[in-house]
């Protein structure tokens, strides 16, 4: 009997280290959503339900969320795009492997901010790095102000979020793919099949372990990822790029609606547990 507790008992100090926490800044947000708190985080009294009733009547939560929802696949999708040929790729034995490598960890040395920040003077409407190639290239005639305007500015931060996730990504690609025996594709090769056709039925079914795992982390981490966005537009122009969690920040500090920021904090905690229990439930499912 004590030995079918044991691994309850081992495992039982980081479930109470992590209990600490994720459980109790859940508890004092879920007070502060029931309270009224001043701009200053000063609790005030019981608010109620009156904080919850504004949030879900402010028509700027739905069109964050719709934006984060893009922002999220458009982000997480286009780097598992990427990262698949670039990981096939870097696994292959040819000369001056390790020196690309290093080359793609680049924008994953530097910290978030520094590459929005860096992102920004390349983006610039009138010196920027991007619009002086394009001129040298042919392919525009003047200067774009790429995050003045809601049409470009959404869909470059997105590629600045593609730059920044897809160094991880491939990392976890690359581990998968040192894990598949080589055999296996000699064995196909010897068998007839084509390099696509192993891709698609070997490497592919053998990968999607590490595909679950970058879809789960990327998603939370795209999801509640601040710094391009703040320090590219700060949500602008005219709120056209805010995302939940920027709107969060705006209610929390700009605007003093300490509150109101809260009850978005457990929205948008709700929003990823609901993600990530239903995707994990698919993904085993598939693989049983």
């Amino acid at each position: 009997m004590m030995r079918g507790n044991n691994p309850y008992l081992l495992i039982a100090p980081g479930l109470f280290v992590s209990g600490l926490i994720i459980i109790w800044p859940l508890i004092q947000l879920g007070t502060l959503s029931f309270s009224e708190v001043n701009r200053f985080g000063q609790v005030l009294g019981w608010g109620g339900v009156e904080n919850y009733i504004k949030v879900f009547y402010d028509p700027e939560l739905y069109v964050s969320s719709w934006r984060t929802l893009l922002w999220t696949i458009g982000v997480v999708g286009g780097t598992l795009v990427l990262a698949v040929p670039i990981s096939l790729a870097l696994n292959e034995e040819f000369y001056g492997r390790g020196l690309a490598r290093v080359l793609l960890m680049l924008p994953w040395a530097i910290s978030l901010a520094m590459l929005a920040i860096v992102g920004r003077w390349a983006l610039n409407g009138n010196s920027g790095t991007l619009n002086n190639l394009l001129m040298d290239l042919g392919l525009i005639t003047e200067n774009i102000a790429w995050l003045a305007r809601a049409e470009t500015a959404f869909p470059m931060q997105i590629v600045l979020g593609i730059i920044a996730t897809l160094p991880f990504t491939t990392t976890i690609f690359l581990g998968g793919l040192a894990s598949i025996p080589t055999d296996i594709y000699e064995a196909a090769k010897m068998e007839g099949a084509r390099n696509w056709q192993s891709f698609l039925r070997l490497t592919l079914p053998l990968m999607r372990p590490f595909i679950n795992i970058a879809v789960v982390l990327n998603t939370i981490y795209v999801f509640n990822s601040f710094p391009i966005i703040w320090a590219t537009t700060q949500g602008g122009p005219a709120n056209s790029t805010d995302i939940l969690v920027t709107y969060l920040y705006k209610l929390a500090f700009r605007f003093g609606r300490v509150s109101e920021a809260a009850v978005l904090s457990l929205i948008m905690f709700a929003l990823l547990l609901v993600f990530t229990v239903i995707y994990v439930r698919l993904a085993m499912k598939e693989e049983n």
